[in-house]
């Protein structure tokens, strides 16, 4: 689905992400963990288009997007769901949702865009009840649930997420992991970037950690979880 060989960025004259080479495949949670700076969000804008990329490789679906629009990455089937959730608030929540839905409306499939939002809904109840409600007067929890829908709308093969759990309590970070595992069982693929180490390594199948722009630990979730070096630096536990 996804395959990056070296792939470097900067800004200006400071390199962010350093020779990275990484692959995710099709039907697979794959996360991204590390401190804060590390580079896991410019790595996803990145691959998204959002930040040009100064040297490497970038295949999706077989197809290389090293530095192609934005716009034509999302066609091509690869969303991002953006850290801070980033919703249009004076915009009501179906209107946000039809924003996401740009590529269907684009290609006249109005049928297929109808079909979308009602699967969003059906995902995420609560935007149903509230279709027509501005989107900067929903919580938090639900503004995450918006973001996430609305990258749906666009029917991808594989979904980014930058950050979902970010200033979410407890129990909405439960509910938003449940939804991540929940499209990677109906055959969705998903690359998940998060801070919170535990959760993210216990609903992924295989996990990356970025340290400065470099990978420097990388393998299935059990093995991330039973490293101890993992574990001092991002799970809070204390290793013998």
């Amino acid at each position: 689905m996804l395959k990056i060989k070296n792939l470097e960025t900067s800004y200006g004259k400071l390199k962010v992400l350093r020779r990275i080479s990484m692959h995710v495949s099709p039907g697979e949670i794959v996360t991204i963990i590390g401190a804060n700076g590390a580079g896991k969000t410019t790595l996803l804008n990145t691959i998204s288009g959002l930040v040009p990329a100064a040297s490497g490789e970038i295949q999706f679906s077989k197809e290389n997007i090293f530095n192609l629009s934005t716009e034509k990455i999302v066609f091509m089937g690869c969303s991002l769901v953006p850290e801070g959730r980033q919703v249009f608030a004076a915009m009501s929540v179906k209107e946000n949702l039809l924003l996401g839905g740009y590529v269907l409306h684009k290609r006249k499939q109005k049928k297929i865009l109808d079909q979308e939002m009602e699967k969003v809904f059906e995902l995420f109840p609560i935007l149903k009840e509230r279709e027509k409600q501005f989107a900067g007067t929903l919580s938090g929890g639900e503004q995450q649930m918006l973001a996430i829908g609305r990258s749906l709308m666009a029917k991808p093969k594989m979904i980014m997420m930058d950050e979902p759990s970010m200033g979410l309590a407890p129990l909405i970070v439960k509910d938003i992991f449940r939804v991540v595992r929940g499209l990677r069982d109906a055959g969705n693929t998903v690359l998940l970037v998060e801070q919170n180490a535990k959760a993210a390594l216990g609903i992924a199948d295989r996990g990356y950690v970025l340290e400065t722009g470099r990978i420097i630990v990388q393998g299935p979730s059990e093995d991330l979880l039973a490293n101890k070096d993992v574990q001092r630096a991002y799970l809070g536990r204390e290793v013998e």
